[in-house]
Protein backbone atom coordinates (compact mmCIF):
# COMPACT_ATOMS: atom_id res chain seq x y z
CA UNK A 1 0.00 0.00 0.00
CA UNK A 2 1.06 3.78 -0.68
CA UNK A 3 2.34 5.35 1.76
CA UNK A 4 0.11 8.54 3.23
CA UNK A 5 0.89 12.14 2.01
CA UNK A 6 -2.01 13.73 4.00
CA UNK A 7 -4.37 12.75 6.35
CA UNK A 8 -7.24 14.82 7.65
CA UNK A 9 -10.28 15.03 9.90
CA UNK A 10 -12.99 17.96 9.34
CA UNK A 11 -11.79 20.71 11.71
CA UNK A 12 -14.05 21.13 14.36
CA UNK A 13 -12.15 24.45 15.83
CA UNK A 14 -12.16 25.60 12.18
CA UNK A 15 -16.04 25.58 12.22
CA UNK A 16 -15.83 27.04 15.47
CA UNK A 17 -14.27 30.10 14.31
CA UNK A 18 -14.45 30.23 10.78
CA UNK A 19 -18.30 30.08 10.33
CA UNK A 20 -21.92 31.88 11.21
CA UNK A 21 -22.93 28.51 12.91
CA UNK A 22 -20.33 28.29 14.79
CA UNK A 23 -19.82 31.67 15.90
CA UNK A 24 -23.32 31.02 16.98
CA UNK A 25 -22.61 27.94 18.92
CA UNK A 26 -19.94 29.58 20.73
CA UNK A 27 -22.79 32.17 22.24
CA UNK A 28 -24.61 29.72 23.30
CA UNK A 29 -22.05 27.51 25.01
CA UNK A 30 -22.66 30.85 27.52
CA UNK A 31 -26.30 29.33 28.08
CA UNK A 32 -24.90 25.82 27.85
CA UNK A 33 -27.39 24.88 25.15
CA UNK A 34 -23.98 25.18 22.60
CA UNK A 35 -21.77 22.23 24.45
CA UNK A 36 -24.38 19.83 23.44
CA UNK A 37 -23.88 21.19 19.57
CA UNK A 38 -20.38 21.34 19.66
CA UNK A 39 -20.27 17.78 21.08
CA UNK A 40 -22.17 16.27 18.69
CA UNK A 41 -19.89 18.13 15.41
CA UNK A 42 -16.96 17.02 17.52
CA UNK A 43 -17.88 13.42 17.33
CA UNK A 44 -19.50 13.45 13.50
CA UNK A 45 -15.87 15.06 12.21
CA UNK A 46 -14.08 12.59 14.90
CA UNK A 47 -16.27 9.64 12.54
CA UNK A 48 -14.51 10.82 9.06
CA UNK A 49 -11.22 10.36 7.96
CA UNK A 50 -9.62 11.19 4.60
CA UNK A 51 -6.22 9.54 3.79
CA UNK A 52 -4.39 11.16 0.49
CA UNK A 53 -1.89 8.88 -0.63
CA UNK A 54 -0.17 9.04 -4.31
CA UNK A 55 -2.83 7.35 -5.98
CA UNK A 56 -5.79 7.09 -3.46
CA UNK A 57 -7.97 9.03 -1.79
CA UNK A 58 -9.22 6.87 1.36
CA UNK A 59 -12.38 7.80 3.35
CA UNK A 60 -12.74 5.54 6.79
CA UNK A 61 -16.00 6.17 7.94
CA UNK A 62 -17.51 5.38 11.35
CA UNK A 63 -16.32 4.95 15.15
CA UNK A 64 -17.69 1.72 16.46
CA UNK A 65 -18.27 0.11 12.82
CA UNK A 66 -15.61 1.48 10.16
CA UNK A 67 -16.48 1.75 6.18
CA UNK A 68 -13.68 2.54 4.09
CA UNK A 69 -14.02 3.88 0.84
CA UNK A 70 -11.41 5.10 -2.15
CA UNK A 71 -11.57 7.32 -5.14
CA UNK A 72 -8.51 6.12 -6.92
CA UNK A 73 -7.02 9.61 -8.41
CA UNK A 74 -6.80 9.11 -12.12
CA UNK A 75 -10.80 8.61 -11.74
CA UNK A 76 -11.00 12.13 -10.62
CA UNK A 77 -12.32 14.87 -13.06
CA UNK A 78 -12.60 18.27 -10.78
CA UNK A 79 -11.62 19.33 -7.70
CA UNK A 80 -13.38 22.46 -6.19
CA UNK A 81 -12.92 24.48 -3.40
CA UNK A 82 -15.55 26.87 -1.67
CA UNK A 83 -15.20 29.63 0.94
CA UNK A 84 -17.01 31.99 2.75
CA UNK A 85 -14.96 35.47 3.88
CA UNK A 86 -15.38 34.37 7.36
CA UNK A 87 -13.86 31.18 6.48
CA UNK A 88 -11.09 32.66 4.71
CA UNK A 89 -9.74 34.36 7.48
CA UNK A 90 -10.24 30.74 9.38
CA UNK A 91 -8.59 29.08 6.59
CA UNK A 92 -10.76 26.35 6.01
CA UNK A 93 -12.97 25.48 3.22
CA UNK A 94 -15.18 23.19 1.32
CA UNK A 95 -13.36 20.87 -0.74
CA UNK A 96 -16.09 19.25 -3.38
CA UNK A 97 -14.47 16.42 -5.55
CA UNK A 98 -16.38 14.54 -8.91
CA UNK A 99 -15.03 12.15 -10.04
CA UNK A 100 -15.68 8.87 -12.33
CA UNK A 101 -15.61 6.36 -9.10
CA UNK A 102 -18.38 4.89 -7.51
CA UNK A 103 -17.76 6.79 -4.89
CA UNK A 104 -19.29 10.02 -6.73
CA UNK A 105 -21.51 8.17 -8.64
CA UNK A 106 -24.43 9.72 -7.14
CA UNK A 107 -23.10 12.68 -5.67
CA UNK A 108 -19.84 14.57 -5.70
CA UNK A 109 -17.86 14.46 -2.29
CA UNK A 110 -18.20 17.07 -0.61
CA UNK A 111 -15.47 17.57 2.30
CA UNK A 112 -16.45 20.50 4.55
CA UNK A 113 -14.85 22.39 6.90
CA UNK A 114 -11.08 21.50 5.73
CA UNK A 115 -8.09 23.29 7.47
CA UNK A 116 -5.78 24.52 4.92
CA UNK A 117 -8.37 23.67 1.96
CA UNK A 118 -6.42 26.15 -0.32
CA UNK A 119 -2.76 23.84 0.19
CA UNK A 120 -4.69 20.45 -0.03
CA UNK A 121 -6.58 21.06 -3.09
CA UNK A 122 -3.42 21.97 -4.92
CA UNK A 123 -1.67 19.09 -3.61
CA UNK A 124 -4.26 17.01 -4.69
CA UNK A 125 -4.65 18.53 -8.75
CA UNK A 126 -0.94 17.66 -8.52
CA UNK A 127 -1.33 14.10 -7.54
CA UNK A 128 -4.41 13.78 -9.46
CA UNK A 129 -2.47 14.49 -12.69
CA UNK A 130 0.96 12.62 -11.91
CA UNK A 131 -1.36 9.77 -11.62
CA UNK A 132 -2.86 10.14 -14.54
CA UNK A 133 0.37 10.98 -16.82
CA UNK A 134 1.45 7.62 -14.66
CA UNK A 135 -1.61 5.51 -15.70
CA UNK A 136 -1.85 7.02 -19.46
CA UNK A 137 -5.11 8.05 -18.85
CA UNK A 138 -6.17 11.67 -19.97
CA UNK A 139 -10.06 13.53 -19.26
CA UNK A 140 -12.20 13.38 -22.45
CA UNK A 141 -15.44 15.29 -22.55
CA UNK A 142 -17.72 13.96 -25.42
CA UNK A 143 -20.13 17.21 -26.37
CA UNK A 144 -22.85 16.24 -29.19
CA UNK A 145 -23.24 19.33 -31.21
CA UNK A 146 -26.94 20.17 -32.35
CA UNK A 147 -28.61 18.18 -29.73
CA UNK A 148 -32.38 19.26 -29.78
CA UNK A 149 -31.85 21.39 -32.61
CA UNK A 150 -34.73 21.34 -35.52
Amino acid sequence: MSQPIDRFRSSTLGWLTGTLAGWGTLILCLVGVGLVILLVKWIINLGVTYTLTDDRLILEKGILQKSIDEIELYRIKDVRIDFSVINQMADIGTITITSSDETTRDAPLVIRDVAHARARREKLRELVNAARRLRGVREVDMVQEGMGEV
